[in-house]
């Protein structure tokens, strides 16, 4: 095993799940027109699930087909050249119960684009994983080559 491996930590899934919920923001990732597409949305973990708060659009129209799609949120450091990645795979589904609606509304989600958004995107994480890339050891190369702006 060499040292870049040592420094790749896998998470567990209680792990996976503090960390989704300690982040405002993610990437939802789904097919549209049977090509990948990953779209920048706020969110919030509530219990086992991932909640979106939306716009009719390519997002809510996955989840009206209740497609399996990905959910990916992460944060890093690039002066320790340190972070995480979390990512958790579920159906969509579009919350269209009326009582849902109104108990997801309550959530401390408020739209962060503008226009109307008062769909719901549900998407329950069956499957999460999750690593943690640890501070380099002393001497190491890793980060110290970055791409010129």
């Amino acid at each position: 095993m060499n040292s870049e491996e040592n420094e790749l930590n896998v998470l567990d899934d209680a792990e996976c799940m503090a960390l989704m919920g300690s982040r405002p923001v993610g990437r939802i990732v789904f097919t549209e027109n049977a090509l990948p597409a990953v779209r920048l949305v706020n969110f919030v973990l509530h219990k086992d699930t991932v909640v979106i708060r939306t716009a009719p659009g390519s997002k809510l129209d996955a989840a009206l087909r209740g497609a399996i799609v990905a959910f990916e949120t992460d944060d890093y450091d690039p002066e320790t050249c340190t972070g995480w990645s979390v990512t958790a795979i579920g159906e969509a589904r579009a919350v269209r119960d009326d009582a849902d609606v109104a108990r997801l509304a309550t959530l401390p989600l408020s739209p962060w684009a503008p226009g109307r958004r008062d769909r719901f995107i549900s998407i329950a994480c069956r499957r999460i994983s999750g690593r943690r890339l640890a501070p380099a050891a002393p001497g190491s190369e890793r980060g110290s080559a970055h791409v010129a702006r």
